[in-house]
């Protein structure tokens, strides 16, 4: 009998697939890429074991194409890992698998790597450019002492200095960066504080074996730098260090804050902003690298060393896939650390209240830092401008332009924090009410008006699904042809502050404006003084660290006081927190004024005193008394169809078939907060248990019930432990 694979494939069945190993191949190593025969199509699949016989007759069994060896193996715990989330997610095994590899490696065709990595040649090291070439021995200069990537060249601008080094024989590009780990440092370690010093001596120890540690510190109280000297002991065992960030917007800046710490190291970035190619490469060159620096899929990376994973700012909701694979990849780090037996580090100045109340158990050793590194940067002075005193003009209060006014005099950077991008949430008809709805969606089409100067039109877009179109030249509703803008977004508060200040040197920051390349050159801009005022949303109230910005203005944030989700007060207090901390960070002293219209909330009263623990209390208290997480647990089916007739029976068909559990209470369907997407109409039923294990075992029996329910009038999907409803 001819020996049998089997395969996970990336397929919405839980199973996997036998084929049959033709003579020649031999034994296949689990965790190899292969490409297979399924249905009317070639794909790649995943070896996972040769079974002595399989439950399909040999002889109706497909053969295997063969085994894809130009790239590696997934590693054995890169398949423990999977199979700890294809149970814990009850998603399937194959499409976990499919889904960790970047897409250039789940095509077929023959990949041929690139020489990613700029490193100087032993004639570049003797060599003396004329002075006069400043950029040139620049480069020059930082490449003895660390290889650049290429990334990091073209982000700077740098690749025809590049392409002259190369050209005179004094650099040379390679697919993995040397090692040089005796190239002398760039930057040193300041000293530590007192209270990073005592952070160091209960970290360090704990080295070597699992554990969950949570770095509880203010914003500018150093908690990259307890990464840094905690990867710098575990780069000297010879091991690896993985850094998950929650943003693309915050790589350029970490990995250079790394590469001049530690210079001559192999670093590797993992994110969606890299091109096909460079992706995949970065993958391969993972396990020669020494820092891993990526977000959240960057868990399922292949590190045969790894010593350590730290996920910064655990806290943020970008950690959550929301579709697809609806995993946690802050929770999937833990459950990788505990495979590994590594530590773990979250750090966040507003842990999330899950994090926070494992430490309050002791399930997590948490660390406090409770002042700011910098002796003299003072927390911020956080004010509060009564919007039912102060009247608006354009979003803006005389309070608050007076700010930025004299910020700019004192020659101090500003930013204004604004939550909405587009120009207007709507398009308004003052004479019948008519608001521009999105035709596909429950939601408003946002008004984003075209560049000056440009031939293009204003334009009506739904940042839901996609859908935009032209403005109206008249009312659909009535036929007016005045039509207003309602509200405001970032574009229009730009347009606002520049006819305001019009000294001011103003750039805007939010998905329309910036791509993954641009943030290096924003933080060198920011840096350098070139710009005074930034107005953004909360791609900038993350990880950025600005010395000279000393107010930070917080525009509209009323509307999560009254949402009916119970973790909106949650996340306000956190974004209004992280913003708050860009203010003051240096020498100088940092001002924060938060425009609203509720100042007397509970709310802003921890936020003034940055009580971030005794907020945190009083929800945990609240959600306790609620039952509601982390005090228990919940998974939410979700259905979509064209009819919300259709979703609904459905889920009501689903609540039937659901088993009898002790301590698991299902609850009744309901329509989704956002009931139509993209012309499907969307409903839910939550599912909820204060035992994780009794709540896990109720899934696993209901899963193959849902599978059965025929017709298929919906598509569904199961999310465990969801962030959003």
């Amino acid at each position: 009998m001819p020996p049998i694979l089997q395969v996970a494939l990336d397929t919405p069945l839980h199973r996997l697939f036998d084929y049959r190993l033709p003579d020649g191949l031999g034994a296949v190593q689990p965790g190899s890429l292969i490409e297979v025969p399924f249905g009317r199509t070639l794909q790649v699949g995943v070896a996972l074991g040769q079974p002595t016989e399989s439950s399909v007759q040999t002889d109706k069994l497909r053969d295997v194409i063969r085994v894809l060896d130009d790239r590696p193996a997934l590693s054995p715990d890169i398949l423990r890992l999977a199979r700890f989330c294809a149970d814990y997610y009850h998603y399937p095994l194959g499409a976990i698998l499919l889904a960790s590899l970047p897409p250039r490696l789940k095509n077929a065709s023959p990949f041929v790597t690139d020489r990613p990595w700029l490193a100087v040649t032993e004639a570049g090291r003797m060599a003396a450019p004329p002075a006069r070439a400043r950029a040139l021995r620049a480069l020059l200069d930082a490449l003895r002492t660390t290889p650049h990537s290429r990334e990091n060249l073209r982000a700077r601008k740098q690749s025809r200095h590049a392409a002259a080094l190369v050209a005179a024989g004094w650099a040379a590009w390679s697919s993995v960066p040397p090692p040089a780990a005796d190239a002398p440092r760039t930057a040193e370690s300041p000293p530590a504080t007192a209270e990073q010093q005592a952070a160091l001596d209960a970290l360090l120890p704990a080295l070597g074996q699992f554990g969950v540690h949570l770095i509880h510190g203010v914003t500018g109280s150093g908690k990259t730098e307890l990464y840094l000297r905690l990867i710098d002991a575990v780069l000297a065992r010879g091991l690896q260090a993985l850094v998950l960030i929650p943003e693309i917007a915050l790589t350029p800046q970490l990995e250079q804050h790394f590469r001049r710490r530690f210079p001559g190291r192999r670093f590797t970035t993992l994110h969606s902003g890299l091109g096909e190619k460079e992706r995949a490469e970065n993958w391969l060159a993972a396990p020669d690298c020494d820092v891993l620096l990526g977000t959240r899929l960057s868990v399922f990376a292949p590190l045969p060393r790894l010593g350590l994973i730290v996920v910064d700012e655990e806290h943020d909701a970008s950690f959550k896939q929301q579709d697809s694979l609806r995993y946690s990849a802050r929770d999937v780090a833990i459950a990788r650390g505990q495979q590994r037996g590594v530590p773990v580090v979250l750090g966040s100045a507003t842990p999330s209240l899950e994090s926070y109340a494992q430490a309050l158990n002791g399930r997590y050793r948490l660390i406090e830092l409770k002042q700011r590194a910098i002796s003299q940067a003072q927390l911020p002075a956080i004010e509060l401008v009564d919007l039912k005193h102060i009247p608006l003009d354009n979003g803006l209060t005389r309070p608050a332009v007076q700010a930025l006014t004299e910020t700019l005099a004192r020659g101090e950077q500003s930013l204004v924090f604004l939550n909405r991008r587009g120009y207007a949430p709507a398009l308004y008809c003052p004479s019948c009410a008519w608001v521009s709805p999105c035709p596909r969606c429950s939601a408003r089409l946002v008004l984003h008006r075209a560049k000056a100067h440009s031939n293009q039109p204003h334009r009506l877009k739904c940042h839901h699904c996609g859908f935009e179109t032209r403005i109206p030249p008249e009312c659909p509703s009535c036929g007016n042809p005045d039509l207003k803008a309602l509200g405001q977004g970032t574009q229009r508060l730009e347009e606002t502050l520049a006819a305001l200040l019009p000294a001011a040197r103003i750039r805007r920051i939010d998905r329309d404006t910036m791509r993954p390349r641009a943030w290096a050159e924003l933080g060198e801009a920011v840096h350098g003084g070139e710009i005074d005022i930034l107005v953004g949303t909360q791609m900038l109230a993350k990880g950025h660290d600005f010395p000279n910005m000393t107010l930070a203005l917080i525009l509209d944030t009323d509307g999560a006081l009254y949402s009916p989700d119970f973790r909106a007060t949650e996340r306000l207090f956190a974004q209004l927190m992280q913003v708050a901390g860009r203010a003051g960070r240096a020498g100088k002293p940092g001002r924060v004024l938060i425009q609203t219209a509720f100042p007397d909330h509970p709310l802003f009263r921890y936020l003034q005193r940055h009580d971030y623990s005794g907020y945190a209390r009083a929800l945990l208290a609240e959600r306790r008394q609620l039952d509601l997480p982390p005090y228990t647990r919940q998974v939410l089916l979700r259905a979509e169809a064209p009819t919300m007739d259709a979703a609904l029976a459905f889920l009501q068909h689903a609540g039937e078939l659901a088993p009898e559990t002790a301590g698991v209470s299902v609850f009744a369907t309901t329509p989704a907060p956002m009931a139509r997407v993209a012309n499907l109409e969307r409903a839910q039923l939550l599912v909820q248990s204060a035992s994780r294990q009794a709540l896990q075992a109720f899934v696993r029996d209901w899963r193959p019930q849902l599978d059965s329910i025929r017709p298929r009038v919906a598509r569904w999907s199961l999310d465990v432990d969801p962030l959003v409803f």
